[in-house]
């Protein structure tokens, strides 16, 4: 009996952009096409992504001459019990493939999530090899060697037919391996394959309910031979046989099995070997430039405080005035009994400060990015982030559910590109003032003038910008001389201010908008009083005293030109100097080292930087005096050179 090729493409367009839904094919007898094709066309029109608005279904006779036929990859399952877990066992795959630039490698599936097809990189250059980089190349003309016919309509079986197609690429012309993740939201299970390892399922690689998803086809070879590779992709028929059954529970124990804190021991576990576990240090003083750590004094060269009003004579008496009159609790949200002179006072001071209309008080800097984002965009609207944001900025955009556009860090070249290809009726751009790892600055001019071209909102963090940049640390706009704000200032009052809180500033119709709709600031309790009080001096004095915000910068210049002159890089204009390490366990290392000499400075990594970019994060405040900042760059010097030069002995990396 003839064989049959059916493919079936769905896809939706969204703002005039075709966005692809589902793809999936069978070669069949000719007795089953009926049943085939209804079932695909099913498939394409309930699928759990969104619903297709053009559906394109293709039937081709095959000539049995030219089908090659294959045995299925072995298969290994990997359960994991988190899908940061299962990342990382897809890290350490590709290593053991002979995959050096791991990590840079599996950042390229980013670029996949919108694609139709699977991206064909180098692996050893990081550089695309398909020629259509929007469609990719897609994987066709294949299925399993079984043509019995099935009851089921349904015929979607993820596990068949990744195996199908990874058994097809494996065997393909200079194709070291594959990795996949499904677009699907209810399917977390990923692969990564090679024709030596064969297919290994990884039981989590993304968070459930996420439509992220794509693939990659490893490439290592001449370049001439591309083109065959693709051709046997795209072209050649194959029919895969011996598929072996899905082995989809884990192993368990009765034990295991009846203990519900399985997951959670096994995460500890996890953290604790890739040095990842964190735990929280107990200060027993006041938060300045000294404090008292388990016994002894410590310079503090982590905080926040950046202006050391946190414990400044002047912001703590009117603090304390404020709770003797009006109580220690606000009692109540702000819209119902929580609003207090205080609460106003503080809302028209800082909108003086900042230069707008009005201004909203929040409870933290947290809950202000995700009330105002998820407050003014939803599900039809784009959202454009620098890929280097606060995670409450992250957080908030996908609370909106908005489509997120990610663009490379500061580049507002990518900006504007990204911009052009996604463009939208009501959209924003969102970024941080200074960043809080990096300690680089926005380039604020040109962000906000990409968004009045393209009728765009813009938005600004000024978390670690007020009280640090500006001639008197009003923050950004004053860094770049602007006279045209961007239309959202979010900041908070828990860092330079000393305070707790955060804060967005604006027009008065957006901030009557903002008490309306956002719902972190509609369903929670105010600000207590004292707190309100403080955050009032604070911004004060700064204003009335900018020599304050003049010595953190004296002690920023002073202190990476001391770095520098022991050897270690640094170059920062904020209060934050990053000093990269690199490894996890190196950056631990030297922080218990500095913790030991009397230096509490963190070391950052992973999740909150990328993987293999763990640093010592310093963090500087006005009140610090040059004798101890150079010493301290020397001794910070000595201990990381050491590591340094140890790691060059045993070629571990370490980035500085």
């Amino acid at each position: 009996m003839d064989l049959y090729s059916l493919k079936m493409r769905a896809s939706k367009s969204e703002d005039g952009i075709e966005k692809h839904i589902s793809g999936a094919e069978k070669i069949t007898r000719e007795d089953s096409l009926s049943i085939y094709s209804e079932a695909l066309l099913t498939r394409a029109l309930y699928h759990s992504k969104s619903k297709a608005d053009f559906i394109n279904i293709k039937i081709e006779k095959v000539n049995q001459e030219d089908i090659l036929f294959l045995d299925a990859l072995p298969v290994t399952t990997v359960n994991v019990d988190s899908y940061q877990e299962g990342i990382q066992k897809l890290l350490t795959i590709l290593e053991k493939m002979g995959i050096t630039n791991a990590s840079a490698v599996l950042e390229k599936l980013k670029d996949t999530y919108t694609m139709s097809g699977a991206m064909l990189l180098n692996v050893d250059t990081l550089e695309r090899l398909e020629p259509n980089k929007d469609r990719g190349i897609r994987a066709t003309y294949m299925d399993e060697y079984n043509f019995t016919m099935q009851e089921k309509k349904d015929i979607k079986n993820h596990y068949n037919e990744a195996i199908i197609l990874a058994t097809k690429v494996a065997h393909a012309p200079n194709i070291i391996g594959e990795i996949c993740i499904s677009d699907d939201p209810d399917y977390v299970t990923g692969y990564v394959t090679s024709k030596e390892n064969g297919y290994m399922r990884i039981s989590k690689l993304k968070g459930m309910a996420s439509q992220d998803g794509g693939r990659i086809f490893l490439y290592r070879g001449d370049h001439s031979q591309v083109q065959d590779c693709i051709d046997y992709i795209e072209k050649q028929k194959v029919l895969v046989k011996n598929i072996p059954s899905i082995l989809n529970k884990p192993d368990k124990t009765e034990e295991s099995t009846k203990n519900k804190w399985h997951f959670i021991d096994k995460t500890l576990e996890n953290l604790k070997y890739n040095h990842l576990y964190r735990i929280m240090n107990e200060i027993k003083s006041a938060q300045s430039a000294h404090i008292t750590f388990e016994g002894k004094d410590m310079i503090m060269l982590a905080s926040n405080n950046y202006l050391d009003m946190s414990n400044d004579p002047q912001v703590k008496n009117y603090a304390l005035k404020a709770m003797e009159k009006y109580g220690v609790g606000s009692g109540g949200s702000r819209l119902t009994t929580g609003t207090i002179n205080l609460h106003n006072q503080l809302e028209k001071l800082i909108a003086i400060f900042k230069g707008t209309e009005a201004a909203l008080v929040y409870n933290t800097g947290y809950t202000a990015n995700i009330g105002i984002i998820s407050a003014l965009y939803s599900k039809d609207d784009v959202i454009f982030s620098d890929e280097l944001n606060h995670a409450s900025i992250i957080d908030g955009c996908r609370l909106s559910k908005a489509k997120i556009v990610v663009y490379r860090h500061n580049d507002m070249n990518d900006l504007e590109n990204k911009i052009k290809q996604n463009l939208c009726g009501k959209g924003l751009i969102v970024s941080d003032a200074v960043f809080s790892m990096d300690g680089d600055i926005v380039n604020l001019p040109q962000l906000v003038e990409i968004a009045d071209k393209y009728g765009l909102f813009s938005m600004i963090d000024e978390a670690h910008a007020t009280g640090v940049i500006g001639e008197s640390g009003h923050g950004t706009m004053e860094y770049f001389h602007m006279t045209r704000k961007p239309d959202i200032i979010m900041g908070t009052l828990s860092k330079a201010i000393g305070s707790e809180g955060g804060f967005v500033c604006g027009k008065q119709k957006l901030i009557e908008y903002l008490k309306n709709k956002s719902r972190s600031f509609i369903f929670s309790t105010s600000l207590s009083p004292a707190v309100m009080a403080a955050s009032i001096k604070s911004i004060e004095l700064i204003m009335d005293e900018p020599q304050r915000v003049q010595a953190l910068q004296e002690n920023i210049q002073y202190f990476c030109s001391r770095l520098r002159e022991a050897g270690i890089e640094a170059d920062s204009k904020t209060a934050i100097i990053p000093i990269l390490i690199g490894d996890e366990k190196i950056a631990m290392e030297i922080s218990k080292e500095l913790f030991e000499q009397g230096y509490y400075i963190s070391a950052i990594r992973y999740p909150t930087v990328k993987k293999g970019c763990a640093r010592l994060r310093v963090a500087l405040m006005s009140t610090h005096n040059k004798d101890e900042l150079k010493r301290a760059a020397q001794v910070i010097a000595t201990i990381v050179n050491r590591y340094k030069r140890a790691a060059l002995m045993t070629d571990t990396i370490v980035g500085i």
